[in-house]
């Protein structure tokens, strides 16, 4: 009796990165595991280098019907009783597989804020036949509630990271050496897909406002995306090429975040932000936005300030005042990581989640798989 995670992740981001430490810590706690992911994609070299049960399979869209019935003959094979989806695509062929499976058992995370009212099509996807939508922040509860969800199905379980031992955690001077900054350079830094929702063109107006009054201050943006020549040519209209610095993906952001002295998320949509968890987890004091989960990691105030979206010059004056007060910093900072520590590990997600198996097993009266030994 197998719990499937399914995963059709193309890219290696947030999504993937939760799915892929839910999995890790399912089967090193003793539960049969199999995981599904898009065949030589990132998440799948990543389950292969942690030994996961892993079974590769090519969905190419949400109405992929070859892909169901794949995943429903590897379903019926391994006896599956439970199978958590982790994107939309995942859902949309893995439900079809799953009733022709007929898994008992079936499970949807949902980790954007994003309204499902335009789209009938998801709203069906999320009410039929789903016994539990976990949603990462009840920022998103209340989004999917709008959406006409039934509150009884949710639940609220955040995003997860792992930690790096201690001594990994120390500043650093790796960034500066490549980019050759000086001492005195002040590193503000973001880890974003660039896509709309996560507002990096209110972060670039604002590096703006920041160079003409601070001029040590430089604009670190690690990711990739839709936008990149769009923020590219937007940096350049503004003047602002000099101090803005596009990384695109890059493999070691914990070496990135050990460099930066301030972290900032200028997303207007975010579900929740695992981001700023990894920056918190590094000591980064952070400044972010006051929108869905965002609140429910950030305590404005106390690990960072909060702003409002889609406002630049917000934004400028919170990273200026952090700028100017290296002991406010340091305070958050310190107060940031001993809060992700205490409520945002990856085994924590992990146990919540299999709590939740195990409540909808025993409702639906449903036998429990027992640990591996």
């Amino acid at each position: 009796m197998k719990f499937f995670q399914v995963d059709a992740g193309k890219e290696w981001r947030g999504g993937q990165r939760q799915s892929f430490l839910l999995a890790k810590e399912i089967q090193k706690k003793g539960y049969p595991l199999e995981f599904v992911v898009q065949p030589n994609s990132p998440l799948h070299e990543k389950a292969l280098e942690a030994n996961l049960s892993i079974t590769p399979v090519k969905i190419r869209n949400e109405f992929d019907l070859m892909a169901a019935f794949r995943l429903a003959r590897v379903m019926k094979k391994k006896d599956g009783v439970l199978v958590h989806f982790h994107d939309a695509h995942s859902l949309a062929a893995g439900s079809y597989a799953a009733s022709i499976a007929k898994v008992p058992l079936r499970v949807i995370s949902r980790r954007v804020d994003f309204s499902l009212n335009k789209n009938p099509f998801s709203r069906r996807k999320y009410k039929k036949g789903i016994d539990s939508i976990i949603a990462v922040s009840l920022g998103v509860k209340k989004v999917l509630i709008a959406s006409g969800i039934d509150a009884q199905v949710i639940d609220v379980v955040p995003d997860g990271i792992d930690f790096l031992p201690p001594e990994d955690i120390k500043k650093s001077d790796y960034l500066r050496k490549e980019f050759s900054f000086a001492a005195d350079d002040y590193l503000v830094g973001i880890v974003a897909h660039l896509a709309d929702h996560k507002g990096h063109k209110y972060l670039i107006d604002a590096t703006k406002i920041l160079k003409d009054k601070a001029p040590k201050i430089k604009i670190i943006i690690v990711g990739e995306g839709p936008l990149l020549m769009e923020l590219t040519r937007q940096a350049k209209e503004i003047h602002v090429e000099d101090i803005v610095f596009f990384l695109g993906f890059r493999e070691d952001v914990p070496k990135i975040l050990a460099s930066l002295d301030l972290f900032v998320l200028s997303s207007h949509l975010e579900g929740m932000g695992s981001s700023i968890m990894d920056a918190m987890a590094h000591k980064l004091p952070v400044v972010a936005t006051n929108v869905g989960g965002i609140p429910e990691v950030v305590v404005d105030g106390k690990t960072g300030l909060l702003v409002p979206p889609r406002c630049p010059e917000a934004l400028a004056e919170a990273i200026l005042k952090l700028y100017r007060d290296s002991s406010l910093s340091l305070q958050f900072g310190q107060m940031g990581c001993e809060i992700v520590h205490e409520k945002f590990s990856a085994e924590s997600m992990a146990n919540k989640i299999l709590g939740i198996y195990e409540r909808l097993a025993k409702y639906k009266s449903i036998h429990f798989p027992e640990l591996i030994t």
